[in-house]
């Protein structure tokens, strides 16, 4: 007896995509954040970047888009959008459009409908949000991808899966990043302050690998060649100094970072000095 046939439920499959996203575009989304109309709850715009051979969406620049937003439709300004990415086009043509990013925690309600925009801009966008509201107590970044939820031919829904996401900082920007994810800062390190707290994390990471050398001579740990290739090259990218060389180098570095204190002070001084003297000068 033949089985009867029906619809099919077809569930999207995980997809291996993956993005990687540079330091200045988180910046530049929080910047964006910060100078948005007093009315707007979150801001939105387009993503530019380039696809890898591999798969990854390597995501380099950002413009924020105006829309107007409520709580069953979305306005986008089209041709601001349109006009801003033939500017960027103009100056990059190797960066285009891979996605849209919003703030916030998650996706939204409205999201959809700003993905189906996007998906007709560019095959497979991806969707970046930073949550500016620090909704679980630090600045979470997360990238997704939309896919088709659908019973035999009938389309039931879109489905948004989260994807890796790699962010790629150097060490300026590891420090900024790191005062954006607290929700309350007295005041920006300086450089002293920063190499101090670059540091102090050095010295972890050091502690970190001594456990696990000492782990894996002494059986405790099963070897993993990958990673003791990462140590191998990162020994071997190290200069070769004897410890006095070193020692003259890190001073003569702090004695730079304190003569541009000393420098900046005087500057603020004098600054404060001439404003006091203008200021008296005007009242005579």
């Amino acid at each position: 007896m033949a089985a009867a046939e029906g619809p099919v439920l077809l569930f999207p499959s995980t997809s291996s995509m993956s993005a990687r996203v540079e330091a200045v575009v988180v910046f530049n989304i929080c910047d964006s954040y910060v100078r948005r109309p007093d009315q707007a709850e979150r801001v939105i715009g387009t993503l530019l970047g380039s696809v890898l051979p591999d798969g990854t969406v390597h995501v380099r620049n950002s413009y924020v888009v105006p829309h107007n937003e409520s709580p069953d439709q979305v306005a986008l300004d089209i041709e601001y959008h349109h006009n801003m990415y033939a500017s960027h086009h103009k100056v990059n043509p190797k960066e285009v459009i891979v996605g849209w990013f919003s703030t916030g925690f998650g996706v939204s309600g409205g999201s959809t409908l700003i993905h189906d925009f996007y998906s007709r801009e560019v095959q497979s966008p991806i969707h970046l949000t930073v949550d500016t509201g620090f909704t679980r107590g630090d600045a979470s970044i997360k990238a997704y991808i939309s896919s088709n939820l659908s019973l035999g031919d009938r389309h039931l829904a879109a489905q948004f899966q989260e994807i890796p996401l790699d962010l790629r900082m150097l060490e300026a920007g590891k420090v900024g990043f790191d005062i954006l994810k607290s929700t309350i800062v007295e005041k920006l390190p300086n450089d002293l302050e920063g190499m101090e707290s670059s540091m102090e994390k050095l010295y972890v990471l050091i502690d970190e690998i001594y456990k696990y050398v000492d782990d894996v001579v002494e059986g405790r740990v099963a070897p993993d060649n990958k990673i003791g290739r990462f140590i191998s090259d990162a020994v071997a990218s190290m200069p070769k100094l004897s410890p006095a060389a070193f020692d003259k180098l890190f001073n003569d570095r702090i004695q730079d970072n304190l003569a541009l204190v000393y420098l900046s002070s005087i500057t603020r001084t004098q600054i404060s000095i001439a404003e006091k003297l203008n200021t008296a000068a005007q009242i005579l």
